[in-house]
């Protein structure tokens, strides 16, 4: 109903012909911008690297991309093929240009397509970035003015650079550079471990990570393997989604997989299934990877003397609190921001490249999770050889993944999350969503499910630890220290409530946690 802007998530949409679909007009006018905005800053010989999903018309975006850079003069280093879109941070940083461009929607369904840009830090931009590079793309009403509109060769451009196997050469090192316990690895080298690339582009390097780390048991789910950008074997191709490991979850029975993983079509999220000691397989969510990544990495530099007194872990606003548990446990302090990895990696520009500090690790609920100081988002390929390596790691204790979560549960109390969203489509939709937020920001409840609320935060005005961007997103904290969240979702027209808990036991938590949610969707006339 309205033109696709370019906004604080780049673009996003449905390909189509039309102002407001994705297609090589608006990636040429979003490009146009760039190059405006880039030379601007007076850089000499600027650069701007490029990658690309398996998504319809991916690779034709990204070369539309690529030609209006290089007709403005601009350094262009263009992937060979699909790649992760945490190796185009990798390489922003590492061949040290200005921005990055990479096409994708992400997990979005197969009739999505997506434009996103990085700047020189290797982070998605943000604020004041952000909003200048805006104003520079929206305010091209002439699209004459844009050059190889229609199309036109990269052939013959100097400025034209090819990536391949020479950057993935140095990304994956550095991958291999984070391994922890290299020894679980050698004597767990048969963990059974399944792994669905889910038709985008992870299959290459997670692969590649896994076997030359050691790992000599990855079954592939073959009917995925390869790049396809109508994802035919999933409704949607979102390793949140329990569909999208239907086929993993077949190939690990028959091969008696120790670990499931599936990454989304860019690779930048991972999802993780494990093996109970019962022998059933059981999903984790983002909050129960996150925590179980988070002790693993900060105990394990400890024991090797390794943890540095300045270290901090960041995570969001509404990611489960847990992991904020085992980091004071370790004296490593936590730095909560916004939701978005791109506001997390901007945390850690902000404390480890311009203050004193140690980053170990970040994440969010929904399935990002990032260690190291190569890559500025989330990564899939550092998160899924952690993963193999942690699994490995308990293994070799005799305990599984599954066992590794009790545990945690035991020590730092039963935390459960929830997360739900109202879908308002359309026009009407989206001054539904509007109304419901004037609402619960101007007629507040001071009670939910028979708990006082001891605290509000609009993110609108509050002002915490930390300077934050402003944020349509109310935060509600209940006397006996349950929390939910409300706020609009930046890609999609929905409403996103999470909701989280904490209790002695698995049964009281999910208990509260089912009394809160449905306190809370009655209260916002939710109907699933």
């Amino acid at each position: 109903y309205k033109d696709l802007h370019f906004g604080t998530g780049g673009l996003r949409g449905i390909i189509g012909a039309g102002t407001n679909r994705m297609n090589r007009y608006t990636v040429a006018k979003a490009t146009k911008g760039l190059a405006n905005y880039i030379k601007k800053q007076g850089e000499k010989d600027p650069s701007v690297v490029i990658a690309y999903d398996s998504r319809r018309f991916s690779k034709e975006f990204a070369q539309e991309a690529a030609g209006v850079l290089l007709k403005n003069d601009i350094k262009v280093y263009l992937f060979e093929d699909v790649r992760p879109t945490p190796e185009l941070s990798f390489a922003v940083r590492e061949t040290k240009s200005i921005a990055g461009i990479v096409i994708t929607a992400s997990h979005n369904p197969p009739e999505y397509n997506g434009y996103k840009v990085y700047w020189k830090d290797g982070g998605q931009v943000v604020d004041p970035v952000a909003s200048e590079l805006m104003k520079e793309i929206n305010s091209i009403s002439d699209f004459s003015n844009i050059e190889c509109l229609h199309g036109c060769s990269l052939d013959g451009f100097d400025k034209l650079k090819i990536l391949g196997e020479e950057m993935d050469k140095k990304y994956i090192e550095k991958v291999k550079s984070l391994s922890l316990n290299p020894q679980a690895i050698e004597k767990q080298k048969d963990l059974s471990v399944v792994y669905t690339p889910l038709h985008g582009t992870g299959n290459k390097l997670v692969s590649r990570v896994l076997r030359e780390i050691g790992f000599e048991n990855v079954h592939v789910v073959k009917e995925q393997e390869k790049p396809d950008g109508s994802f035919p074997t999933v409704k949607y191709p979102n390793p949140e989604e329990d569909g999208s490991f239907e086929l993993a979850l077949k190939l690990a029975k028959e091969v008696d997989g120790d670990i499931i993983l599936a990454t989304d079509p860019d690779c930048d999220r991972v999802g993780v299934m494990i093996k109970t000691s019962a022998g059933e397989y059981y999903k984790l969510t983002g909050n129960q990877t996150g925590a179980l990544l988070a002790h693993y990495i900060i105990s394990s530099l400890q024991k090797k003397g390794m943890l540095k007194e300045n270290s901090f872990l960041v995570d969001t606003i509404v990611t489960g609190k847990m992991g904020q548990k085992i980091a004071e446990k370790y004296g490593v302090e936590t730095v909560s921001t916004l939701t978005g990895f791109k506001y997390i990696a901007q945390q850690i520009k902000n404390l480890e490249d311009e203050g004193d500090k140690k980053f170990v690790f970040g994440y969010e609920e929904s399935y990002g999770f990032l260690t190291g100081s190569f890559v500025r988002d989330k990564d899939g390929v550092i998160a899924s050889m952690l993963l193999c390596e942690m699994a490995a790691f308990y293994k070799e204790q005799g305990m599984t993944l599954y066992d590794a979560l009790m545990k945690l549960y035991e020590e730092y109390g039963y935390h459960k999350e929830e997360l739900f969203s109202i879908v308002m489509e359309g026009k009407e939709g989206a001054l539904a969503i509007r109304s419901t937020m004037e609402r619960m920001r101007n007629n507040p409840p001071e009670t939910i499910a028979g708990l006082n609320v001891a605290e509000i935060r609009d993110y609108l005005v509050y002002e915490g630890p930390i300077k934050l961007p402003k944020e349509n997103m109310l935060y509600f904290i209940l006397e006996e220290g349950s929390w939910f969240a409300i706020r609009p979702s930046g890609t999609e027209p929905k409403l996103k409530v999470y909701i989280g808990t904490v209790s002695d036991s698995a049964s009281e938590a999910q208990k509260k946690i089912e009394r809160l949610s449905s306190h809370i969707k009655s209260m916002l006339s939710y109907n699933e």
